[in-house]
């Protein structure tokens, strides 16, 4: 009989396409095996698991709002009631194991898992582990992580480091320069910059770049700028003066293009990022998300900063100090050479299919 695994989480990129790199990693071992991914409704995963070829069932359940405190009156009852969906989705699947990747609907599936004797597995991407995750790991069988020094968080006996997953259009691509640049209508020969904010967007790296589009024109640098939904109209119409070396982007498939295409990269320091810059072995300034839970993305990016495989600004300082940062190192052949020399080592490619196995070896103990 096929095995039945759920995988939980979302919320953003981050926490979706290392989901679907672990499920696409199972079919590989197992083809038969039959998985069903569960969500928070609304968020994006509700479009790109479907997208990917997955079954998605989606909670009522948001995260803490950190920054209006009145929009969290309504948490227990949303908390109580995805723990309810959650126990009704796992009796009528019957998983085998249910693995838990972070985000929000990630904590009632793994909870309700626990509690119904069935085994979990975490998925813990940053370096700084989220509370729900410490809470889920104390009944978990396998925490599978992405960092060293992670027994500050979790049980030793527990952990298993594998790195996190990439996709794997990113760690078996095969795209030259040329036609990365040719994609996105770009001269070869010239410097380029790739700036993303990880699937949303990130405003405070899109306001910094927007008063400088013309100076890339001057030092005859090309940006390719993913500015997520909020910004894409703003930077598009800014950008129509100098369209020949600026393209805008809402969003970008086809990352490994991207990133094949760009001497530079400017970035969030979410796992996920973090995770396909070392393999694609790109110099990178972090620009870390001040608010995310526990300023994971400072502690992300400094792992990089202190094993000098990265650079970082500040998101306060990001508007005074971000352009200036990337022509210097685009300049600095030097840093540019360490910067590669130094993350390249860092990069994993089998981190989806270490964890898949480990799923299974669970389900078959």
């Amino acid at each position: 009989m096929a095995h039945k695994v759920i995988i939980a989480g979302g919320g953003t990129g981050g926490h979706i396409f290392p989901a679907i790199a672990i499920a696409n990693a199972l079919k590989k071992i197992e083809p038969g095996i039959e998985i069903l991914f569960v969500g928070a409704v609304g968020k994006m995963e509700m479009e790109k698991v479907p997208q990917a070829g997955y079954k998605i069932e989606g909670l009522e359940i948001v995260g803490f709002n950190r920054s209006n405190i009145f929009k969290n009156l309504l948490l227990p009852f949303k908390l109580f009631k995805s723990l309810r969906k959650a126990r009704s989705i796992i009796r009528e699947f019957k998983p085998d194991v249910a693995v838990g990747v972070g985000g929000f609907a990630s904590f009632p599936i793994l909870r309700a898992a626990q509690k119904m004797g069935i085994p979990t597995l975490i998925q813990e991407q940053n370096s700084y582990a989220g509370k729900s995750n410490k809470i889920l790991a104390k009944k978990a069988v396998k925490v599978c992580v992405g960092y060293d020094g992670m027994e500050q968080f979790f049980p030793a006996a527990k952990i298993i480091q594998t790195g996190n997953p990439v996709r794997s259009n990113i760690t078996q691509s095969d795209v030259t320069k040329e036609d990365a640049l040719k994609y996105f209508d770009l001269v070869n020969g010239k410097k380029t910059v790739f700036s993303v904010g990880g699937s949303l967007g990130a405003k405070s790296i899109n306001e910094a770049l927007l008063p400088h589009l013309q100076t890339f024109v001057a030092k005859d640098v090309q940006l390719i700028w993913q500015t997520g939904k909020p910004f894409y109209q703003t930077a598009l119409e800014a950008a129509k003066p100098f369209a020949s070396h600026v393209k805008v982007f809402e969003f970008i498939n086809v990352m490994d293009f991207a990133y094949k295409a760009a001497d530079v990269v400017i970035s969030r320091a979410g796992a996920l990022a973090i995770a396909e810059l070392c393999v694609a072995k790109k110099p990178v300034i972090f620009v870390p998300y001040p608010f995310a839970a526990e300023d994971h993305q400072t502690a992300n990016a400094m792992n990089l900063v202190n094993k000098k495989a990265a650079l970082m600004i500040k998101d306060n300082d990001v508007r005074i100090q971000l352009t200036n940062e990337v022509f210097s190192l685009l300049q600095n052949n030097a840093l540019v050479e360490q910067l590669e020399k130094n993350i390249t080592p860092l990069g994993n490619t089998h981190a989806d299919m270490t964890i898949a196995k480990t799923v299974l070896e669970i389900i078959k103990k």
